[in-house]
C-alpha cells in the first residue's frame, strides 16, 4: 500500500503532536533527592538529611571536625585537606527503625554507617554494629568475606557482592526491630542475625569486639556515618521508627 506525501506529513505530525502532549512523568522517573513522597510521608518517614544542611548531625562527642561538607545536595566526607576527622552522629537516638541511604565513593575508599552507638567509648564503632561500605571491586587489599559492602563488618558477610561500581550510587536498607536486624543493598538482602544469640556471640567471641563488654547490645542509640579517610558521599537519607 502506498502512501501519499500529504499522508506522511500528516501522520507525522500527528505523533509529533501525541509526544508533545505526552506527560513526561513516568513510574520509573526518579523522585527528587532528599524529599519524602506522600506515601512515604504518611508512613511515617522522615528525613535527616534535607540535601541542603547537617541540622541533624553533629561530630561524635561533639569533637572538632573539618572533613564534611555539602555539595550538590550531597554529604560528602573529604578524603583531602582535613586537619580534624570525627564521626558524624545523629543528634537524636534511634531504637526500632528502617533506615535507607543513598552512598558512593571513590576508588579504593572504606567506609561504614554504625548504628545504635553510645558515646562511652573511643569510636563509634566500639558501641554498635557497622553496615559496611567499600570499594568492592577496587579496593588495593584482598578483603575477608566480612569486609565487602552490606556486611554486619567483623560478623556477618553479605551472601553476595552486589555493590556497584566506584563513583556510582548504591541504596542501602537497614531494617532494626529488637533483636531482629537485616542489612539490604541494592534491593537485595544481604545480611541478616539476631542479637544475643548462641551464634551471634560465637562470631563476636572471634571478632575485634570480643573484650568490649556490651558491644551491639545497645536497644537505643545514634546513627553514625564513619569518617574513615574520606572519598564517600551520601544522600536521601531518611528514617521510619517502627
Amino acid at each position: 500500500m502506498k502512501l501519499t506525501l500529504n499522508v506522511l506529513l500528516l501522520l507525522a505530525f500527528t505523533v509529533a503532536a501525541i509526544s508533545f502532549i505526552t506527560p513526561i512523568n513516568t513510574p520509573n522517573q526518579q523522585v527528587t533527592d532528599n524529599t519524602l513522597t506522600a506515601a512515604e510521608k504518611k508512613a511515617g518517614w522522615i528525613l535527616l538529611f534535607d540535601g541542603k544542611s547537617t541540622s541533624n548531625w553533629r561530630p561524635y562527642k561533639n569533637a572538632e571536625s573539618d572533613g564534611w561538607e555539602i555539595v550538590n545536595g550531597e554529604i560528602h566526607c573529604k578524603d583531602k585537606d582535613v586537619k580534624h576527622r570525627a564521626d558524624l552522629i545523629t543528634k537524636e537516638e534511634y531504637s526500632d527503625f528502617e533506615l535507607a541511604f543513598d552512598w558512593k565513593m571513590i576508588k579504593a575508599a572504606n567506609s561504614g554507617l554504625v548504628y545504635r552507638i553510645d558515646e562511652l567509648h573511643g569510636a563509634a564503632h566500639e558501641s554498635g554494629s557497622e553496615y559496611q561500605l567499600i570499594d568492592d571491586a577496587g579496593y588495593p587489599e584482598k578483603l575477608q568475606p566480612w569486609q565487602h559492602s552490606g556486611a554486619d563488618y567483623d560478623m556477618h558477610p553479605p551472601t553476595k557482592i552486589v555493590s556497584k561500581p566506584a563513583g556510582e550510587y548504591n541504596h542501602s536498607v537497614i531494617k532494626a526491630k529488637g533483636k531482629h536486624v537485616e542489612h539490604w543493598l541494592n534491593g537485595v538482602k544481604v545480611a541478616g542475625y539476631e542479637i544475643g544469640t548462641a551464634e551471634w556471640h560465637a562470631l563476636k567471641d572471634k571478632s575485634k569486639w570480643k573484650d568490649i563488654k556490651g558491644w551491639g547490645e545497645n536497644s537505643k542509640g545514634n546513627i553514625c556515618l564513619q569518617d574513615h579517610g574520606g572519598g564517600i558521599w551520601f544522600k536521601n537519607i531518611k528514617l521510619r521508627k517502627l
